[in-house]
């Protein structure tokens, strides 16, 4: 039982710390463009010319 005294604050300090980051991540727009990201990653950021080999 005396171990419930340390666990419960540091339980409720780790989800307190938890929502802090998600409101922060919702804040900072970290969820605006979901389906972006997912299409990013078919199309190439660089152009680079190739040049076919003889």
């Amino acid at each position: 039982m005396d171990s419930l005294i340390l666990l419960v604050p540091v339980a409720l300090a780790l989800g307190l710390l938890g929502l802090g980051g998600f409101l922060w991540a919702l804040r900072t727009g970290q969820y605006e463009d979901l389906d972006g990201a997912g299409a990013r990653i078919l199309f190439d950021d660089t152009k680079t010319e190739r040049h076919p080999t003889p």
